[in-house]
Parts: C-alpha cells; sequence; structure tokens
C-alpha cells in the first residue's frame, strides 16, 4: 500500500468526476423517455445503498485495501482467489473505458486514426500519472474539477440563452408506471455509474479524516446523480426525446445545436474537453487501483513497476473486446449488468460484509472485560 494520503475535498472531487466520467456520454436511462432523469435519480438512491455496504466494510477495515481485507475474512487462499477476481474487474472495466473513449475520439474528430494508436496515446498519459502515485492523481483531478464546472456552467447558460429548452418536451413525466421506472434504475443504472463506486474500496484508506467519508460519498454521489439528471432532462428537453434516444451521443447533438446572436455555434471543442478529462479520470482511477492490487497480491514492493505492463495489458483488452462500437455497446448495456457487475458490486459484497459482521461480532465476545 502506498504510503500517501488524500485531503477529504480531494475524495470528493476524484468521486464526481468518476461518476460524471462516460455517464455523460450516453442516453443514461434513455428507453424511460421523459421519466430518464427521474430513473436517475432513483438509481441514484440504489447506489447509496450500495456505498453504505461498501462504507460498512471499510468500518471494519480501515486501514486495508479492498484485496487486503477480503483475505481477513474469507481466509488466505479463497480470499486471495477472490481479490484476484476484483484484479480482473478493474482492469476489464478499464479496458471497456478505454475503448468506450477512443471510439467517441474517432467518431467525433479522428475518422483517419486507427483505434489502436488513439488508446496507446491516451493510456500513455493514463499510465505515466499511475505511476506518480494517488496523491498527484487528486491534485490532477482538483483542477480538472473547477475546469469540468466552468465547462457546464457556460454550456448550461449558452442553452439557456440560445431559447432551445422546450418544457412541454418532458411532458407526460409519468408515462411509464412507477414501479418500472423502480425496476429499471435498480437494475440497470444502479450499476452504472453508482455502483463502479465500489474501486474507491481501494483508495479510501488513504483519507485523512477517515470518520468524514460517510458525507463526502453521499454528497460526492448526490452531486454526480442531480448534475447526470439534470443533463439527461436538458437534452430531453432541447432535443425530444426520439432524437435523445436515437442519437449516438446526445450531448454532444446538443452541444452542436447551440446557437446564440447568429454566430455562437459549433461549440464542439466543450465536447472535446469533457469527453478528456471524463475519460482521463475514471480510466487512471481504474488503472491505479488495478496497479495498486496485482501489487499487493504478489507482494510487490514498488507497484509503479507494474503500471507499464497493466497499461499494455489493459489496452489490448480493450482492442479485442468487441468487433465494433455497436457490439460493444450492446454487451455493456446487456450482459455487463446482470453478469459481471451485479456479483462484484452487490452480491460479493453483501457477502463479505455478513461474514465481517458475525466475525467481528464473535471477536467482541471474546474480548477479555
Amino acid at each position: 500500500m502506498e504510503k500517501a494520503k488524500i485531503s477529504a475535498y480531494q475524495l470528493f472531487v476524484l468521486i464526481f468526476l468518476f461518476e460524471m466520467g462516460s455517464a455523460l456520454l450516453v442516453p443514461l436511462a434513455g428507453e424511460a423517455k421523459q421519466a430518464a432523469w427521474l430513473v436517475i435519480l432513483i438509481a441514484m438512491i440504489g447506489g447509496f445503498l450500495l456505498f453504505f455496504i461498501y462504507y460498512g466494510l471499510f468500518q471494519y477495515y480501515p486501514d486495508q485495501l479492498l484485496t487486503e481485507f477480503v483475505k481477513q475474512i474469507l481466509g488466505n487462499f479463497l480470499g486471495s482467489i477472490v481479490a484476484f477476481l476484483y484484479i480482473l474487474y478493474f482492469i476489464y472495466l478499464s479496458a471497456r473505458v478505454l475503448r468506450d473513449f477512443g471510439d467517441t475520439l474517432l467518431t467525433f474528430a479522428y475518422p483517419h486514426i486507427p483505434l489502436f494508436f488513439a488508446n496507446a496515446v491516451f493510456m500513455s498519459v493514463v499510465v505515466y500519472t499511475v505511476r506518480k502515485g494517488v496523491e498527484v492523481l487528486v491534485r490532477t483531478g482538483e483542477l480538472f474539477f473547477v475546469l469540468e464546472n466552468l465547462l457546464l456552467m457556460t454550456f448550461m447558460l449558452l442553452i439557456i440563452a440560445s431559447g432551445m429548452i422546450h418544457l412541454n418536451n418532458l411532458k407526460p413525466i409519468f408515462e411509464i408506471s412507477g414501479t418500472e421506472m423502480m425496476k429499471m434504475g435498480f437494475t440497470k443504472i444502479v450499476f452504472f455509474p453508482f455502483g463502479e463506486v465500489i474501486v474507491f474500496l481501494m483508495i479510501f484508506p488513504y483519507l485523512k479524516e477517515p470518520q468524514r467519508l460517510k458525507k463526502i460519498g453521499i454528497g460526492s454521489l448526490a452531486t454526480s446523480g442531480i448534475f447526470l439528471a439534470i443533463i439527461m432532462a436538458v437534452n430531453v428537453a432541447v432535443l425530444g426525446v426520439d432524437l435523445t434516444t436515437r442519437s449516438q451521443y446526445p450531448i454532444l447533438t446538443l452541444i452542436q445545436s447551440i446557437e446564440v446572436a447568429g454566430f455562437l455555434e459549433r461549440l464542439d471543442v466543450y465536447f472535446l474537453f469533457l469527453l478528456m478529462i471524463g475519460g482521463f479520470i475514471k480510466l487512471s482511477v481504474f488503472t491505479y487501483v488495478a496497479v495498486t492490487g496485482t501489487a499487493n497480491i504478489f507482494n510487490v514492493k514498488q507497484p509503479s513497476k507494474l503500471a507499464y505492463p497493466v497499461g499494455m495489458i489493459i489496452l489490448l483488452i480493450s482492442i479485442i473486446i468487441a468487433s465494433s462500437y455497436t457490439e460493444h455497446i450492446n454487451e455493456g448495456l446487456g450482459a455487463v449488468p446482470h453478469y459481471i457487475h451485479l456479483p462484484f458490486q452487490v452480491i460479493i459484497p453483501l457477502l463479505l460484509l455478513s461474514i465481517a459482521f458475525f466475525k467481528n461480532r464473535k471477536k467482541g465476545r471474546q474480548a477479555p472485560k
């Protein structure tokens, strides 16, 4: 485990940017139509519940990484297997994120550049940052936090000034039933992006003020969830349901439709900046925990030495993970939530928390008075 400490504010910033990440690119809960923003808020509540599971594990083992305390809970042999599976999970998600942003960059700006080259350049910057450690990562996040919020605020002001918002596009809100909204929120959107906060079990031990973790976690999830809900509501209010759900990148379509005073238009650079910030932070967090976890499992004293080989593995998986962008998205929306996210974000953490509860209660009973 790296000898580093991060502040409460830095952790808040990192979780916020991580949650926004690739969620900005896709039409979250698009099948909910006018109620998409409401489904995101419902999923956010599910994200709170998942966070409390992870927070419970952290309370039992505040000084240990996820890859360490699973051995305490399950024993060295079984715990090592589960820890290794989590490393593979983080590497897989890293590859998915890299593919997301590589394909988006090629579709949007550089259609003639090979995917491998684009991903390799992006990954090299991420690996360089990861080698510098978590403190450099969070300081970079602080700079990007200011930039992203300035971009989002300016973007919202331009949307309002252009007069493109039509609130009638958000009606009727309850075209689908509350039961359907709950099902959609708790079986799909809760896993992406909210459930992915489980990755921070590899970062929580670095927090200087662990007693503030609960407020930081809920606050960052709430802030990112509200931002995503507002952005989705604006997408629907401006573009309408049909165009929002059919668009590959709704926020790009929205940005391209901005026109103020007859000359301020084609602000595609906004999308490019949001793409780079979100992709860099999310991929860096996943890569960092994959490197740190691998070093922890195999007792490597200098985790930075693993940054390049792990980065190369992520790069190769991002290329072979799917034959096309359509296949990649269909896999991400179909199989991944049920067969990958569900066990790693919900089932295994719940089992770990249950076993930790009984183990620690037993220890408490045996402790001398």
